[in-house]
Formats: structure tokens, sequence, C-alpha cells
């Protein structure tokens, strides 16, 4: 394990960091650094880099809440992203350094949100297998509701009634780079009277992301002549389209705004990715699934992957040195 050093980031980090994302077999645009840091007064970074002799081959993005490490409760998924040519007795020694320094540093506890298996551009669930080994708790599992659009399945026909009666309102669709009209007039009001909450990102916030990132994050209106009716906020990565927020005025049903939208997305602007993410459908920390949501979905095609949550005792670093015999 000498040849392994772990190093805090920093700034100077910048461009090896960004770098790396781009060669790493399960990173997205989520972990470059001008995504993860235009919200960093509300999380302290804590990310670390791994580092054998002078190569750099696995980051950890990470925030520290007193004596937990976190990765990342500012991101969608976190984890340890890894480069493209690492194998697993490599990954395995990785650990081992991300842990052996986490308690030289005074932690307690790793918290991983792990990447769902569809933003990973190779098999990459090393890190699966040693939350096994290292007898980490499972505290959160989500559902998450996927199309496949390799393997599309028959839409629903709710959903089909939903699409031709916005044929017959004529709505339109068009793709815009202002947010504004979709987060005050649909958006903010629709998540403060269901849920009492406010979108995670801003308008600000997700105006100067899409500056930084324009070809990842998307913005999709559904107009009644010049009326805002409806809108989807799209996350895309290499495999994956993910709505990031779905909203649509009262008359949604009766307009079948979001059915029109959704299949549109599905069947045209996205049909040469590999999957279309709506997200999960979950509460209570993962115990409970809004139904109707589900159903809603589920009418596109979707079908269910999962997201865990773990958390690792550092001290169980220990359990890793004889993993191979």
């Amino acid at each position: 394990m000498d040849n392994y050093k772990v190093v805090k980031y920093t700034p100077s980090f910048y461009n090896e960091w960004n770098d790396f994302i781009k060669n790493s077999k399960n990173g997205t645009f989520l972990f470059h650094r001008d995504f993860m840091d235009y919200h960093n007064d509300r999380f302290e970074d804590y990310s670390l880099l791994v580092f054998k002799k002078t190569k750099l081959i696995a980051i950890l993005p990470a925030n520290k809440v007193d004596r937990e490490i976190y990765s990342h409760q500012g991101l969608s998924y976190g984890g340890v992203i890894l480069h493209k040519d690492i194998k697993l007795k490599k990954v395995v020694e990785v650990f081992e350094s991300l842990l052996k320094h986490l308690k030289a540093s005074g932690f307690e506890n790793l918290i991983i949100k792990q990447i769902p298996s569809i933003y990973k551009h190779l098999f990459a669930e090393e890190v699966l297998y040693l939350m096994f080994v290292l007898k980490a708790n499972l505290i959160r599992r989500d559902v998450l509701s996927v199309v496949d659009l390799r393997n599309k399945l028959k839409i629903s026909k709710n959903r089909e009634e939903g699409y031709k009666r916005a044929l017959k309102y004529h709505l339109v669709i068009k793709e815009e780079d202002d947010f504004e009209l979709f987060w005050n007039h649909i958006l903010i009001k629709n998540l403060k009277s269901k849920h009492n909450v406010k979108p995670v990102h801003t308008v600000e916030e997700i105006t100067k992301l899409k500056q930084l990132f324009p070809n990842n994050i998307r913005q999709f209106n559904v107009y009644d002549n010049d009326k805002i009716v409806a809108g989807a906020t799209i996350f895309e990565s290499h495999n994956v389209a993910h709505t990031q927020y779905i909203s649509g005025d009262e008359n949604k049903n009766i307009l079948g705004s979001l059915d029109f939208l959704h299949i549109h997305l599905i069947d045209v602007i996205f049909k040469n990715k590999k999957f279309f993410d709506f997200g999960t459908s979950n509460e209570k920390n993962g115990l409970k699934i809004n139904k109707g949501l589900q159903f809603w979905k589920e009418g596109f095609g979707a079908r269910t992957d999962i997201q865990d949550v773990y958390k690792v005792d550092v001290n169980n670093y220990l359990l890793l040195k004889d993993v191979f015999v």
C-alpha cells in the first residue's frame, strides 16, 4: 500500500480532476468541478484523489459533516470514480487506502450514494462488491424508473390518449435556453403547493449551469398557444437522459401536456441514448413509493433500476487485506 497516496482536493487539481472524469469508466458531468462547486457554499468539500505513485487512478467526490464523509449530499449520486483501465485488485487497494486515510483523519463513517448502473460507461460494480466485504449497512434503497431505449416497451393506452389530446389542442414543444418561464410559472408553484419545497436549483443556478454545460442541461417547454403549460429539465450524460424536473399546470391531465412532452423526448429527441431515466418516486427515506407517479412513469415503458446508499465504518478497512488469496 506504500505506492498509494490519498490527497485532499484543492483548486490546484482542477484540470487534473476534470481530465480524469473524461477518462473514467463511471464519471459524468455532475463530477466536473464546475458543477460540484456551484453550491460549494452549502457543502464543506472533502473530495479526495488517489494516486498510485504519480498516476491518478481514482477520485472520491465528497463533502464532510462532523465526523462523517458523504459522497455526495449535493449530487444525485456519488461513489469512487475509477480510471477506465483499472482492475479489481487495484480497486480493492484504492478503497483500502481511502478508508485508512479517513480513519487517520478522524472520520468514523463513509456514506456512499451509489451511481446507478445505467450511468456507467463500462462495468464498474467493484465498489458494490466491496460493500459486502466491508459489512457496510444499506441505509436506503430507491427505485428509478428507466426506459431502455434499445428495447422499448409499448406505451400504455393512458399515455397514448394523453398524447392524442395534446395533438387535438395543438400543443407545441420548444427547446429553450431560458429557464425563467418554467421556474416562475410552473415549477416553483407546484413544488410549493404539493410538497412545500423549493427546486434544488434556483433559476439563477440552473441558468449558470446551463452556460457551463450547454450540451448536458436542456430545457423543454410545452405551450398552449403562447402560454406555457408544462416543461421538463433534462440532464443529459453519455448513456442517459434524466428528467431532473418535470411539472405541468393545473390542466395537465386535460391537455395531455406531460404525456405529449415525454413521448416526444423518448421517441424523438433522445431516441439514440441508451436510457431515459425518470428518476425516483420514493418517499419516507426510500420506504414508500408514490403510487400515482410510479404508474405514470411505467406507462411510458419505464421499469425499475435501483440506487443504494451505504454506510461504511472506516475501521473495517482491515477486512480488505485478505480479499485476494
